[in-house]
């Protein structure tokens, strides 16, 4: 890639005088590519703060269209946007904030015929979605193609996330067993409008570390926020040898 143009070094000045990104790291960040599962409350965040960050292609996947009780906490769309889809409402506000950045839309519910050939093109995989159904889709198509998931999840006034590289650590299959849970819930589940905020600001920071090459990774441990204490408990765990998500990989 060839040296950042005036308005970039202007836009992206304030994390350019970082040691861990400079130049060399700003240019890793555009020539990235991340999928976003999920335009709602987590993938809002995580879309906004990735995009406003120049990461160069973000991906957004969601068949929903944006409903008027989205917006308590869904901060990508507005009032106007009730009744568009989601992925269109995004990309629309995202190409605004930053015309660096390349959006792409997936206007689909992602199953185990489509989510291989979607996760394909890009590096990092971060899974905003409200089912567990999909998370476990998900896990499987990042296990089978190698990417990296970084997974938050909300409810109520908690929220969590962790990371999985397959092959490296630990994988969703070995943290939460399908045969050990509880079906899902059938309709709405209740949350607090900035809870989505901070568990996607965690899950946008996450990525940007992928991105750099810095930090320590949320890899086998979990990170829990409690938002009625303020407090967050980190819990660490290991890998199944015997997943039969994961177990093979290396």
């Amino acid at each position: 890639m060839e040296s950042l143009n005036n308005n970039q070094l202007k836009r992206y000045r304030r994390q350019l005088i970082l040691s861990d990104v400079g130049e060399e790291g700003q240019k890793r960040l555009l020539n990235a590519k991340v999928l976003i599962i999920g335009a709602g409350g987590l993938g809002s965040p995580v879309a906004l703060y990735l995009a406003a960050a120049g990461v160069g292609k973000i991906g957004l996947v969601d068949s929903d269209c944006v409903d008027l009780s989205n917006l308590q906490r869904q901060i990508l769309h507005n009032t106007n946007k009730v009744g568009v889809k989601k992925v269109d409402s995004a990309k629309e506000v995202l190409e605004e904030l930053n015309e660096d950045v390349t959006i792409e839309t997936y206007p689909c519910f992602l199953d185990e015929n489509n989510t291989k050939e979607i996760i394909k093109g890009y590096d990092i995989i971060v899974n905003a979605v409200d089912n567990t159904d999909t998370r476990y889709i998900v896990n499987q198509a990042c296990c089978e193609e190698k990417k990296t998931i970084v997974d938050g999840a909300i409810h109520g006034f908690y929220g969590h996330i962790f990371t999985i590289i397959p092959g490296k650590t630990a994988c969703y299959e070995c943290v939460f067993p399908r045969e050990e849970q509880e079906e899902s819930p059938h309709g709405e589940i209740g949350v607090v409008g900035a809870l989505p905020g901070i568990i996607g600001s965690l899950q946008a920071m996450e990525v940007l570390k992928l991105i750099l090459g810095i930090g320590k990774l949320f890899t086998d441990r979990i990170l829990y926020y409690n938002g009625l204490e303020g407090t967050f408990k980190e819990y660490k765990f290991d890998r199944v040898d015997n997943c039969e998500v994961c177990g093979e990989l290396k």
